[in-house]
């Protein structure tokens, strides 16, 4: 009997992680309310207080938060075997039918039809990085001013494209140098301040 019951918390654990996965179209936000339906309404596996606790939990710690939300649910059940479980079938769904999509993409590209819907999206996928970078630009420069903005603009351009440094090293250069800018920044104006 006990094994016919673990047994059965298994089979649960899985199909309710695996739909999860399926349906939960639209990332964390859109499966949280999936995996508390399973979890608290439909298993009543643990209370909705429980819940709201490991949410704010997950939410705290980096990463996607179903599959953490996941992995603690299959923990609380099953332990280490049941965080497995939990993970792989709500992950599942998603990475066959990504591998499915590239397949099939793969499959069709030489098709003209294909490649004339992928020549059709390229200038508008340009035109959004475009308005992107200008946002950015933008923002920068009301930021930190005209003057600073060049000047930023113009040693990204060397780094990243005369000198060839990596670009996750020049984000951190200048990640560094956001982190300091306003105590630079206060500093400017109390020396003028004091000059004056």
């Amino acid at each position: 009997m006990t094994e016919a019951v673990s047994s059965g918390v298994w089979r649960q654990l899985c199909w309710a992680m695996v739909k999860t996965g399926i349906l939960g179209y639209g990332g964390g936000p859109s499966v949280i309310p999936l995996i508390r339906h399973e979890a608290v309404a439909r298993h009543q596996w643990m209370s909705d207080e429980e819940f709201g606790e490991i949410l704010a939990f997950a939410n705290a710690l980096p990463g996607p938060i179903a599959t953490k939300i996941a992995a603690y649910l299959g923990y609380r059940l099953k332990g280490a075997g049941g965080a497995t479980v939990a993970v792989l079938a709500h992950i599942m769904p998603s990475a066959v039918a990504m591998i499915a999509l590239l397949s099939a993409v793969n499959f069709l590209s030489s098709s003209p039809i294909v490649q004339g819907m992928i020549g059709a999206v390229i200038p508008v996928i340009a035109v959004m990085l475009g308005m992107m970078a200008y946002e950015f630009g933008e923002r920068t420069l009301k930021g930190s001013g005209k003057v600073l903005g060049v000047i930023f603009f113009a040693c990204a351009f060397i780094l990243l494209q005369l000198l060839d440094v990596h670009p996750a090293l020049v984000i951190m250069v200048f990640l560094l140098y956001g982190a300091f800018h306003f105590k630079l920044r206060a500093r400017l104006k109390a020396r003028q301040e004091q000059k004056r």
